[in-house]
Order: C-alpha cells, then structure tokens, then sequence
C-alpha cells in the first residue's frame, strides 16, 4: 500500500439513506469516515428536486416512521418537521379518504358498491386486513431497541421492551407464514378476479402477502418533511460534517481491492479504509471486488456469493410523471387527500401486466409497433396510479395558483431496455406520458387536458443510470427467484455481513424488502458492528499491553 495514502476508519460507497445513517453514526462516534457518493447530490430514492419553482420528490413520497425514523432523528439529536400525510383510495368516481382506522370499514363499503356480487369475497379480504393491522402494531409497536442505549435506559428495558417481545416473537411467526407472493395468496380468498387485481396490482410481482397487504395501516402513518423528502438526506449530510466526516460526491468506485482494503474511483484516486460499508447496488459491488490478497476460504465464499447474486434481478421498477399544472391547489384538495392511489377502472389489469407483456417481451423483434401501442392503452386504462401532490402537504412546494403532481405506477425493467435497444425509447416515452394524461384527464383530472405547463418523467432506466440499481429496482430483489439475501425480520442482524470480514453491506438490498426505514435499520446495524469491533480491538490491544 502507497504510505501517503490516509487510511480511513470507514469508507462508505452510496450516499443513500442507509450511507447517510451509517456515516452521520461513525463521525458522531469520533470515527474518521469518507462518503462517497457518484451523484452530485446526496440521497438515493430520498431526494428533492426542484423545476421552475415546483418541488418533486424524485424518489419516496412519504416517510414511515416504523419505529425507527423518529428515534433515528433523536438519537443523532436532528430536528425534521414533518406533517401528517393522509391518502386517498380512488376507484372510479368512488374516492375515500383515509383518516383513521375507521377507514377500512368505509374501504369494505367502496368494495361492496363497486363488486356488489362479491361480498364473501370482501368480508374475506377484510379480515385479513385487520389481522395484519393489529400484527402491525406490534411490529412498530415501540421505538426499535437499536436506536436506544437499553444498557443505561432500564425503565424502557423493563416496562417496553420485555413485555413486548414475546408478542414480537409470536407475530413473526405469523408474518413467516404469509411470506408467499400475495397474488397466490389472495387466490384463495378471494375467487373475482377483478376484485383480487385491485387490491394487488400496484404492489410488485410476488411480493410477500404479509407486507403487500400490511399498506392498509400503513397509510395511517405516513408523513411528509416540510421542504420535501429530500430534507431527511440533508440532516444526515450535515450532521456527518459537522462531526468531522468527509463526504465527496460525483466520485465513482471502479474497482475494490479487498485484500489491500483498497477503493479506487474513476479519477484514479484510491482510499484505504480498516472498515468498508458498501451501501450501493450489490450486484454492482459483487463485479467490482478483486480478492486477490485474502484467505482462500475468504475467496472461495465470496465467489459462491457473487455467483448467486449475480444471477438474480432487482425487482419491479416504476415510472414516474412530473407534471406541472397551472390550477391552484384547492381543486385538487377538493378531489384528494396529498398522497392517492387511484384506479381508472374497476375492471384491474388482470393479464395486461402479467401474461400479456411477458409474451410481448419475449416475442419482442417479432412484434410491430401498433401491437406495443394497443397493449399500452391497456396498460395505462386498467392500471393503479400513485399520485403526490407536495402542495397539499407543503404549500411552499409550489408557485401560487399553480399545482404539481407526481404520477407513479409499477414499470417493467426489460419493457423500456428493449424499447431503447430496438431504438425508439423517447417515443415510446412520449406514447406513454401521453397515456397516462389522457386517462387521468378523462377520469378524476378534467383540469389535466389544457391546464398543464410542462411535463417531465423517469423511467426505470433512469432509475439506473441515476441510482445505479440494477433494473432499475427501488426495494431490492426480485421476489420471482430465491432472495439472494435476508428477508426476514428475526434474521435482520445477519443482513449486513458478508464473506469479507472488514466488508459490510446496507441499505435496499442488503435487507428485502426494504423501504427507508429498513435502510436506515441496514446502516445502523452495520455502524454498530464495526463500532463494536472496534471496542473489541481497543481491549484486547490493552490487555497485551
């Protein structure tokens, strides 16, 4: 190793939520920490931008406190305002608003209107809601001990944590035994198809029925920063400088050499570390990682480890419009909450996402144009749109009179891959904003046909290009194949380790699935891992001494 080089207590790669967590816990701790981060700017998914005076959240909508955010917050001794974040359920020209539990029982009425032949079927769906809202509150039920110094709180150990870790223990197993995909699972229950497609298809393929159908009392907890979502990454960015961190962004790793505990970017600058957290894409880790220099049993399960992510895909992606609309904001409180989920048509998608564009794509050369086209009408009629609204939750978010909306539903990776490679992805782009604002328009947003004044989207590869996950996936793994990592809760301690013992992994795909909260859980346990080596270390140096 070149002698000039500072080596580093830590190197973080990704700037992320979870590297963010990892580096502003570090420098607190008094470690030297280097974060580095490709993007100009800081935050992954969690992130704010700003076009000609609207604010877009590029990434997540909400915040899902889960126990973990808020004690995250107040252990690091950051200050976040926030606001609650209702949402909205729209099917058709039925539109419910979710303000307390007492919403899954007008949830069942909105059913029970629009599938008035299928009322075993909602009784059915409804009760397993509930049994999940009530799982949930335990799950969330208390601050997450890791963001609690258990040692020295006695009162939390004693009268929170011990009485409620056996209703933890007991609700885990149950979760474990809803871990099949929620579309086979609702099969079962639920015999309309339609019925079945509107309560799953704007969650991703195959996810797991326990945390697919858990969203009902998620809605009930979501908030929004005041400023955007990019603020939480903001707080984490300047808490890890002032406590002496070194953050450097656009720098690209191109290559780890893990037994000279080396990085180097794509300047040819190298960093040498004791400790590396890698909070990025992992397929992207697994390429980049050179063993030359380790034990060979260390290699040996790096390899075995490598090869099996490597042959994995990320999971669903999504498609996001930013719209710019010049009608103030009082006509869409009117209509919904800031944060909607709204679906066209009662009918669902049924194959359109599912049968039909698996055939599309594999039979993609042998398909014209008009063929594409006619399945995205489709596609776009029966799907689940996701819209956030920042000026219903932060009025400042917009210019006066004037409305954004952020307009999401689930995207096929491959779909748009393909679409480049044969050479007319920008217009099949086009086709599809198109879409989009013509069904809207024809459905809840009238408004929407001569009001708007610019338009912009992402695509899953832009998700790729920006984000640098592979697939353009926003929560790790494709649940159609074995998970290449943990996924499940009683196991999520092991998440950040991996064959390399100075190495660990955190964030979106170290842990699945995963949200900001798992994230922010991923970097802290991998914080605490090294710290606690560290500790170790320190000790035993004394005791030769």
């Amino acid at each position: 190793m070149n002698p000039s080089h500072k080596t580093y207590d830590t190197i973080i790669v990704g700037a992320g939520i979870a590297g963010l967590t990892s580096a502003a816990y570090l420098a607190s701790a008094g470690r030297t920490v280097l974060l580095v981060e490709k993007n100009k700017e800081c935050g992954g998914l969690v992130n704010t931008l700003v076009r000609d005076g609207f604010r877009f959240d590029a990434g997540v909508r909400a915040l899902l406190d889960a126990g973990i955010v808020f004690p995250m917050l107040k252990e690091l001794g950051l200050r976040l305002e926030v606001v609650k974040s209702p949402v909205s359920l729209g099917i058709e020209k039925d539109i419910l608003h979710i303000e307390d539990e007492s919403g899954l029982a007008e949830y069942g009425a909105l059913l029970r209107r629009l599938y008035p032949e299928s009322p075993e079927d909602i009784r059915a769906v409804l009760a397993i809601i509930r049994r999940i809202m009530k799982d949930m509150d335990v799950l969330y039920g208390i601050e997450n001990p890791m963001f609690k110094d258990v040692k020295r709180d006695l009162p939390f150990v004693f009268k929170t944590l011990l009485p409620w870790l056996p209703k933890f223990l007991f609700t885990v197993r149950k979760i474990n035994r809803m871990n099949g995909p929620v579309e086979y699972y609702l099969e079962a229950a639920v015999k309309n198809s339609s019925l079945r497609d509107i309560i799953s298809q704007h969650f991703f393929r195959n996810t797991p029925a326990f945390f697919a159908l858990s969203y009902f009392s998620l809605y009930l907890d979501y908030v929004y920063p005041k400023g955007g979502m990019g603020k939480l990454a903001e707080a984490l960015v300047q808490k890890t400088k002032d406590s002496g961190g070194d953050i450097r962004t656009e720098v690209k790793i191109i290559e780890v050499a893990a037994g000279r505990r080396l990085v180097k970017d794509q300047n040819g600058g190298e960093y040498a570390y004791d400790n590396l957290v890698w909070a990025a894409d992992l397929k992207t880790f697994h390429r980049l990682v050179d063993t030359k220099g380790l034990p060979s049993r260390v290699r040996d399960a790096f390899e075995r480890k490598k090869s099996e992510m490597l042959g994995r895909r990320g999971g669903d992606s999504v498609y996001t419009l930013f719209l710019e609309i010049d009608e103030p904001l009082e006509t869409f409180k009117a209509i919904s909450n800031g944060h909607f989920f709204y679906t066209p048509s009662k009918r669902g998608l049924g194959r359109v996402h599912r049968e039909e564009l698996d055939r599309l794509l594999h039979h993609w050369d042998e398909v014209d144009r008009g063929r594409i086209l006619a399945w995205m009408d489709d596609f776009t009629k029966f799907n689940t749109y996701e819209i956030s609204i920042p000026g219903l939750k932060d009025p400042d978010s917009v210019p006066p009179g004037q409305t954004g909306l952020i307009v999401s539903f689930l995207a096929e990776y491959d779909l748009f891959d393909k679409a480049l490679k044969s050479g007319w992805v920008d217009e099949f782009n086009a086709e599809l904003e198109a879409r989009v604002l013509n069904v809207l328009g024809d459905s809840v947003y009238p408004m929407l046909k001569d009001k708007e004044i610019r338009r912009f989207s992402f695509s899953p590869l832009d998700i790729e290009r920006r984000i640098g996950s592979s697939e353009g996936a926003i929560t790790g793994w494709s649940f159609q194949d074995p998970v290449p990592v943990i996924n499940k809760i009683q196991k999520a301690a092991r998440s950040v380790l991996t064959p390399i013992p100075s190495i660990y992994q955190a964030g979106q795909w170290a842990y699945s699935p995963a949200g900001v909260p798992m994230s922010i859980l991923t970097g802290k346990i991998a914080t605490d891992k090294i710290l606690k080596k560290k500790r170790r270390s320190s000790g035993n140096a004394r005791k030769t001494a």
